[in-house]
């Protein structure tokens, strides 16, 4: 389930809700050749049936049922002007990219790709399209582009068209919100989830969704992202992915050997394990970098775990395990629960040293003052809450892209009291919370329908190489899943930061550096690479 501390891979926070208004007057759209814009497909059943995804993978752009889609002429227009957004996006370009909902029965119905487009500044010099995401599931692709414009400015703008999409079930992708915005605040703050948590939002999401959850799965995206390619008119895929956007990234290489152009994957997530494993060695990951963190604050004046290092992150954990039986107020008076306290630190800890400072004041107002804004507003801030308590509908998507992804198989009996047992000893402290809960996040034994998807182990096919990068310090996509996913993949180059936070682009000139030299140059970064942290 999504509980207090999901663990989105998010390396940046994106509005999904500023994204769907930034598309919502869009003048672009996909010009007809493709499929009608109908989204009719058959129902899903109640009850965990198995999802109509084919186990023989469509051919692309040599199915003949697919040929509309391919070739579909992309109508851009302008975007118009967000009013949450404060980036000048007046060169931005927004369209509509027409792709099947059951790539096994194209004809069947179709969804519209929300995509946004910042042309290169150079046009003379002009590579090609440089598709991009941000991680999740659930991370908007459009929000990546449109959100802050000038990020990838550059040799990679210089030479590419920044190309943003949103994937099935985000933003302006037939965005899936199951919840209303009550439910979801008494859901994601509740410190006593009742044995039917799960099941409250499988159940919101069928009622609503039904006909769209057995097709927002990752490979599915990977095949839009096929279509997108085509329709662009580039021979081959460069693409951008970080965090859940590697394991994006991996299922492209799989699907599209033969169209893998350059492709980065940074903060790499692991394919070949199940999510309770996978959630296992994540928490982890944050166990240490609490650790980290406190360590510290304690040699900083004034902080607020005391000034010993060894004491410093039980005192930390053991405040917010205590605002279970004590919780705090704001000053609207709205409730700063153990669930809430915990998801506002750990999304700090996303950033590393330099988002740890903003994270040591938020605790200071708390622990030392009673004051729990700050700490809500950075839980507030993760979950995708705005000021006025409305919801992006991120957090849902979620919970649904990983149930189509195959992991609704989740131990029982001895082989859970093993995994719960393995929690406990490697994250004693961000686990004790509500250990099953860190266990199943998200909660998909109870969803509707079973996907044929199965953790396994991506091995490249491409001829060209692709470039991992890994953080040592990551605790959201532990550096050993880098190693591992190059291991996996064969034809991949490792490249190192050293450092606390997830993903490496932007915390590191060199990694910045190496990865746009591969992009726009196609120079490999020499195996064994490491790079500081700015």
């Amino acid at each position: 389930m999504i509980t207090r501390r999901s663990r989105r891979f998010l390396p940046a926070a994106v509005t999904a809700v500023a994204t769907t208004a930034l598309l919502a007057g869009c003048t672009g759209g996909s010009s007809g050749q493709a499929a009608p814009a109908t989204t009719t497909a058959a129902a899903t059943a109640p009850g965990a049936t198995p999802a109509p995804t084919p186990t023989a993978k469509p051919t692309g752009a040599a199915d003949p049922a697919l040929k509309a889609f391919y070739g579909q002429q992309l109508a851009w227009g302008a975007c118009p002007k967000d009013p949450q957004n404060e980036a000048d996006t007046s060169a931005l370009q927004c369209a509509s990219l027409k792709v099947p909902l059951d790539y096994s029965a194209p004809a069947t119905g179709t969804l519209d790709v929300a995509v946004v487009r910042n042309p290169a500044t150079k046009p003379d010099q002009r590579v090609g399209s440089l598709l991009l995401n941000p991680g999740g599931p659930g991370g908007t692709g459009v929000g990546m582009v449109a959100f802050n414009p000038k990020r990838f400015d550059g040799p990679l703008h210089d030479r590419y068209d920044l190309v943003g999409f949103d994937p099935r079930g985000v933003a302006g992708t037939s965005p899936l919100k199951c919840l209303d915005d009550q439910t979801r605040d008494d859901w994601l703050s509740t410190d006593q989830p009742g044995a039917d948590h799960g099941k409250q939002l499988a159940d919101a999401c069928q009622a609503k969704f039904a006909q769209v959850l057995p097709f927002v799965s990752t490979r599915n995206t990977a095949r839009d992202m096929d279509v997108l390619r085509g329709a662009l008119g580039d021979q081959k895929l460069s693409y951008l992915g970080m965090s859940y956007g590697t394991y994006l990234g991996s299922l492209y290489a799989e699907e599209f050997p033969d169209r893998v152009g350059r492709l980065v994957l940074d903060g790499a997530t692991s394919p070949s394990s199940s999510l309770v494993q996978h959630n296992i060695e994540q928490q982890a990951g944050f166990e240490r970098a609490l650790k980290a963190f406190a360590a510290d604050c304690a040699g900083k004046n004034p902080c607020p775990l005391g000034s010993d290092a060894g004491r410093a992150p039980q005192k930390l954990a053991d405040f917010l395990d205590g605002l279970k039986d004590k919780p705090l107020k704001t000053a609207k008076g709205r409730t700063l629960t153990s669930s809430t306290a915990w998801t506002g630190v750990i999304s700090r800890l996303y950033g590393g040293e330099q988002a740890w400072s903003g994270l040591r004041n938020a605790l200071g107002w708390a622990m030392v003052r009673g004051k729990a804004d700050d700490l809500l507003a950075l839980a507030d801030a993760y979950n995708g809450r705005d000021k006025d308590g409305h919801y992006e509908a991120s957090p849902d998507a979620y919970a649904a892209i990983h149930c189509a992804d195959g992991a609704t198989d989740a131990p029982a009996g001895e082989e859970l009291q093993a995994a719960l047992t393995d929690l406990a000893a490697k994250a004693p402290m961000v686990s004790k919370h509500d250990p099953l809960a860190a266990l199943f996040d998200p909660d998909c034994r109870v969803w509707p329908f079973r996907s044929t998807e199965k953790p396994h182990a991506i091995k490249s096919a491409a001829a060209a190489p692709i470039v991992v990068v890994g953080s040592t310090g990551d605790p959201a996509t532990p550096y050993a899943w880098a190693e591992k996913l190059t291991a996996e993949l064969g034809n991949a180059v490792l490249l190192t930061r050293d450092g606390e936070g997830h993903t490496g682009y932007g915390a590191s000139k060199c990694i910045r550096a190496s990865v746009d030299a591969f992009l726009v140059d196609g120079t490999v970064p020499t195996a064994g690479t490491h790079c500081p942290t700015d």
